[in-house]
């Protein structure tokens, strides 16, 4: 049972509604992270903006597997599950792709420096060494999409610490962290 309170539509603030509302229409259910966090509608706010912002970088394929890469190192089961669930059936991303994404790996060169990289900025909390940098552009991302990468690492980071707090109930098919954190 989750150890902050997951809202119902009537009981969360009336500024949190239309944006719940919205994620209702595009998903058709409001998964538990969102009704955790419409308890404060300025979180939500902010990490609606932040989530819809980065929609428009890289690609949907890419974002998936560093978002699955970020909550293995995290140890969070909860995004574990939403990604492997959001990987399969939105991104089209096979099982093998998955398990290797958990690993912070991908089987398209490409996708393996991004994903790589996104693994090694969530271990080393940032720290990561020039070569790291120069790997990841000899892969073809621009400096713009480095920034984009950190800051899909950031998205997915407090998603998982969020979730690990309040231990959030799962509602996707389950998965969990190989290395829980």
């Amino acid at each position: 049972m989750s150890r902050i309170s997951i809202l119902t539509r009537d009981d969360v603030p009336e500024a949190a509604k239309p944006t719940l509302d919205g994620i209702e229409k595009a998903l058709g259910f409001v998964p538990n992270l969102f009704r955790l966090i419409a308890s404060s509608p300025a979180a939500l706010t902010a990490f609606t903006g932040l989530q819809g912002g980065l929609s428009k970088t890289l690609d949907v394929k890419t974002r998936e597997r560093i978002a699955l890469a970020v909550a293995e190192v995290n140890g969070c089961d909860y995004c574990l599950s939403a990604h492997t669930y959001l990987g399969l059936n939105l991104a089209k991303i096979s099982p093998d792709e998955i398990a290797l994404n958990r690993k912070g790996a991908s089987a398209d060169v490409k996708a393996n420096a991004a994903v790589g990289f996104a693994a090694k900025i969530a271990e080393a909390r940032g720290h990561v060494a020039d070569t790291d940098i120069a790997a990841v552009r000899a892969a073809g991302f621009s400096d713009a999409q480095i920034v984009e990468i950190v800051a899909l690492v950031a998205e997915n980071t407090f998603t998982n610490y969020l979730n690990e707090v309040a231990k959030t109930d799962i509602d996707f098919p389950a998965a969990s962290a190989a290395n829980a954190a």
